[in-house]
């Protein structure tokens, strides 16, 4: 299954024009990536991503709440919820906005794409630096 979306609570993007902030936690964690770096992941992860966030030179996938709280460090990947003290925000865009470069869905929601699988996008992105940051086996990802 691409997205895990019956583990998740009910949640949906915004409606109307508007961006609207909304607390990293209580429905999804997100994985922030620079665009390059998320662009090779989307390529290696296919029909296997859930949805994502693009902003500019950033993609964000959004996950089960916890579900990277004990990922290593990705270089340049970072981590929003994911069991940490402080609270975050991100800015989600309409669900019929699509393309940018302002924030939009780089990969809209849709039925069965909604969280992305934490492990297959861990995998991912730690494919994505190696072939993009040049970073190999046993060297700081």
């Amino acid at each position: 299954m691409a997205a895990d979306s019956l583990k998740s609570q009910p949640w949906a993007p915004p409606s109307g024009a508007d961006v609207r902030m909304v607390q990293v936690g209580p429905h999804w964690n997100a994985v922030r990536a620079p665009e390059a770096l998320g662009e090779r992941a989307l390529g290696l992860l296919g029909g296997a991503t859930g949805a994502v966030i693009a902003d500019y030179n950033l993609m964000y996938w959004l996950i089960l709440p916890g579900a990277a709280q004990h990922w290593r460090r990705i270089r340049e990947v970072q981590t929003l919820g994911a069991g940490r003290v402080e609270t975050s925000y991100l800015g989600v865009p309409p669900v019929d906005r699509t393309s940018g470069p302002y924030l939009h869905w780089r990969v809209p929601l849709g039925p069965g794409r909604y969280l992305t699988d934490a492990n297959r996008l861990r995998e991912a992105l730690v494919r994505a630096s190696v072939a993009e940051l040049g970073v190999g086996e046993g060297d700081d990802l």
